[in-house]
This record gives C-alpha cells, sequence and structure tokens, in this order.
C-alpha cells in the first residue's frame, strides 16, 4: 500500500492508477487547509493518506470517477447520489464527515471554484447511478401528492425503522431528562412529557395528528386514560399502529385511521398534539393546518404542536437537494415565530414555547449509532442504498441541529373560553414534579 505523505500528495507519488494523484489534488483544493487534518482518504487503488492528527473518519474514494460525479451540478445532489451508490463512502464518525463537507460548500471563493473545477477534468466520467426517487405529481401539498410524499418517506418495512428507532418506534426527539441515559428512556420520558404539558386527564378525547406506530396512542390511553384517535396518511403506520392498539388490549380506548388532517368531520377533542408532522405540512398551508386543528378543539382545550425550524434568515425552508429527491420529498421548515403569528390569527393563545435542539441533536445521534450498529437487519429489511441513504440522512441532522442551522420547537397552544380563560395551572411546577394523570 502506498502510502504518501501530506507533503507529496500533489503528485509526486508513483501512484499505482495514474488517476489516483488526481483524485488526491482534487480533495486538496476541496478541503484547503483542512485536508488530512483530523481524518484520512483512502483511494480505490488502495492509496491511503493519514490524516496529520486523530482521524476522526476515513473518506474512501471507490471508483476514479467518484469525485466527478459528486461534484458535477447540483453538488447537493449529486454527492448524495455518489454516497448512496457507494462511490463515496466514510469510515468512522460520519457526522465529522458530513460536516467537513458542510463547511466546504459554504466556500464561496471563485478563484478556488475554478481551480477544482480543472482539478477534477482529468478524472473520468461515470453516468449518474439509478436509484429510486421522489417523483411527485400534482399541486404541492394537495391531499394527493401529500399522500404520495408521507408514503415516499413512511413506508419503508417496519423491519428497518425498527433498525434504529427505541423499542416504542417514536420517530420524533426524545426528552433526555435527568436520570435518562438510554434512548427507549428518554423516548418514553419524551412522551410523559407532552402529556403533562397537555395536562390530559382520563376520560379526556385526544387527537394525535400524525401518530406514526402508535407509540404516542398506546401511552396516553394506558397510562393516562385517555380515549385516542391517532390519524395517519402511512398504510403501513397505519397497519402497525392497529396491530400495536389490537395486542394491547385498548380499543376500547385507541384507534388509528387512515385520514388527513384536513377531514376531521366535525370531531371536537379537549387535547390534540402533533408530533414531528408539522414538516410536512407546507408553509402556504399553514393557515389552513392551524384553522383545522383549532376547529376541531373544544373551547378551552390545549394543542401541543412540535416542529423542526429552519434557523437560516436567507433559507425559504423548502427541503432540496438529497434530502428533497431521496429522503423527505416537499418538506418544509419555517422559522418558530413564523409559525406562532399564523397560529395566533387562527385564533390560539400562546401559552409555552420550548426549544429541544440539544435533545434533537442527541436522539440523531443515537439513531446513527443503531442503524450502523444494526447495519444487517437494516440492509435485509429495506436494501443497501436505503441503508446509505439514512445513514447519511440522518448524520446530516445531527449536525444541522448541533451547529444550529435547524432547531425544534415544542409549542402549546391554547383556544380560550369565553372571557379569555384558560385551563391551565399557574405555574409550571406540575410539570417539573413529572405529575402523570392516571398513573
Amino acid at each position: 500500500m502506498i502510502t504518501p505523505t501530506r507533503d507529496t500528495v500533489a503528485g509526486e507519488a508513483a501512484w499505482r492508477d495514474p488517476q489516483a494523484g488526481a483524485a488526491l489534488e482534487v480533495l486538496r483544493l476541496l478541503f484547503g487547509p483542512a485536508f488530512a487534518t483530523d481524518f484520512g482518504v483512502e483511494l480505490w487503488d488502495g492509496t491511503r493518506v493519514r490524516g496529520a492528527t486523530r482521524e476522526r473518519f476515513v473518506l474512501l474514494v471507490n471508483a476514479p470517477g467518484a469525485l466527478r460525479l459528486a461534484f458535477t451540478p447540483p453538488a447537493d445532489l449529486s454527492t448524495g447520489r455518489a454516497f448512496a451508490a457507494g462511490l463515496l463512502d466514510v469510515q468512522g464518525d460520519i457526522e465529522c464527515a458530513v460536516d467537513a463537507f458542510y463547511r466546504v460548500a459554504q466556500t464561496r471563493n471563485p478563484l478556488r471554484i475554478a481551480r477544482l473545477f480543472v482539478a477534477l477534468r482529468p478524472l473520468p466520467t461515470m453516468a449518474p447511478p439509478e436509484l429510486l426517487e421522489a417523483k411527485l405529481r400534482g399541486g404541492r401539498h394537495s391531499r394527493a401528492r401529500d399522500r404520495a410524499a408521507i408514503g415516499f418517506h413512511y413506508d419503508q418495512p417496519v423491519e428497518f425503522y425498527a433498525s434504529f428507532l427505541d423499542r416504542e418506534m417514536n420517530y420524533s426527539s426524545a426528552y433526555f431528562d435527568d436520570g435518562c441515559e438510554t434512548l427507549d428512556a428518554a423516548q418514553s420520558a419524551k412522551m410523559d412529557y407532552v402529556l403533562q404539558k397537555l395536562r390530559l386527564r382520563p376520560g379526556e378525547r385526544l387527537l394525535d395528528v400524525g401518530c406514526g406506530w402508535g407509540g404516542l396512542v398506546l401511552r396516553a390511553a394506558q397510562r393516562f386514560g385517555a380515549h385516542v384517535l391517532g390519524i395517519t396518511l402511512s398504510p403501513r403506520q397505519l397497519e402497525e399502529a392497529r396491530r400495536r392498539v389490537e395486542d394491547a388490549g385498548v380499543r376500547d380506548r385507541a384507534r388509528v385511521e387512515l385520514r388527513d388532517y384536513r377531514d376531521l368531520r366535525g370531531e371536537r377533542f379537549d387535547k390534540i398534539v402533533s408530533i414531528g408532522m408539522f414538516e410536512h405540512v407546507g408553509r402556504a398551508k399553514l393557515p389552513e393546518y392551524f384553522r383545522t386543528v383549532y376547529r376541531a378543539l373544544r373551547p378551552g382545550g390545549l394543542f401541543l404542536n412540535t416542529g423542526i425550524s429552519h434557523q437560516d434568515p436567507r433559507s425559504s425552508g423548502k427541503v432540496t437537494g438529497f434530502i428533497e429527491h431521496f429522503i423527505f420529498p416537499d418538506g418544509e421548515l419555517v422559522p418558530i415565530s413564523e409559525a406562532l403569528s399564523i397560529s395566533e390569527r387562527a385564533g390560539f393563545e400562546v401559552r409555552d414555547v420550548e426549544s429541544l435542539r440539544e435533545h434533537y441533536m442527541r436522539t440523531t445521534r443515537e439513531w446513527v449509532t443503531n442503524l450502523e450498529r444494526n447495519r444487517a437487519a437494516a440492509v435485509a429489511a429495506a436494501g443497501e442504498v436505503t441503508y446509505r441513504l439514512w445513514r447519511l440522512y440522518l448524520a446530516g441532522s445531527a449536525q444541522g441541529f448541533r451547529s444550529g442551522r435547524i432547531a425544534i420547537y415544542q409549542s402549546l397552544l391554547a383556544r380560550p373560553l369565553a372571557g379569555g380563560l384558560v385551563e391551565l395551572p399557574a405555574t409550571r411546577r406540575d410539570l417539573y414534579a413529572g405529575e402523570v394523570a392516571g398513573g
């Protein structure tokens, strides 16, 4: 194996493959002074460049044309294609690798970019690999298109999600309360914390908008004694959630339906919760979303809405590139200030807002660890490409929460009674005491 020093990366070594020197020159230009500092590189011909300090990851370039394909515009899509196809890969800390590529993507030096494209020319061209992409039709956030978008993201085999989620299948931020050292414990704490914020009482009617595989539906029925309706647009989630309700023996208090939030048919609930569904609604549909929930909530009721927010004022909030095509089609993030303003115009009073950004960072890191540990099960359930795509996506999410590019907010909204009365205690003391109704 040839192991060039950092001083000979520019091409002085006698490479096994003459294109190896060109590939390393591309990487040197791409990363600049950060090249081969806390990460190493390994090429398809066995060439190995070691990091100058502790190697947090090794970037694997598995084909001569991998870099040219990865940085052919649009790079935010092409790089994801290269990783999904296994032309590029990462051994070690993939979140660190995502961070390194993100910092490179922020480079706005025209001369450096021009030199990079010149350096790519000696490398062979490659046809982009054929991958399953979301190709949605119809008006954005129409009912039919929303069903297709939800299906694309959530209708993986249950066994795939089980390879990285907790035992209750919560696909949203955990709550790492004091003493919660495992993902299972933190997700259980999250469900209790949410239902405590709602001050859910035995016998009350709860609507869970975007109920996933039914974890919160079961928690509310079993531990809080509520009558719960969960709704989802995913047939696979519906099937699994109904199976779990049946197995738990709570059909008298819990049911799950395949239903759009816009089709609540005049039903009324004491409390409503939406966790991790908000990102699918779309900015243009948010007024309708909040009005629909407001109408479904009885006067005096509470609505807890949890959603991811983008933190960049220059961003439109629309999910683009790799994530739009392969993971989360039609996703849109809005600033928390905008979401709250729209909720107020619908008639809600904002009673509590909490950022859980660090909790979601830790949650997504746990998911990456679980996915990597259970790689064989994930691949058996959904295939190698899906594993690669989701490993990259979850690591990118962890990096986003860590860096503050994105955040997660839990908002407690009230529909006041006549005269402005809201059915909430004067302090938060009950939340901090961890009281569980009916527990």
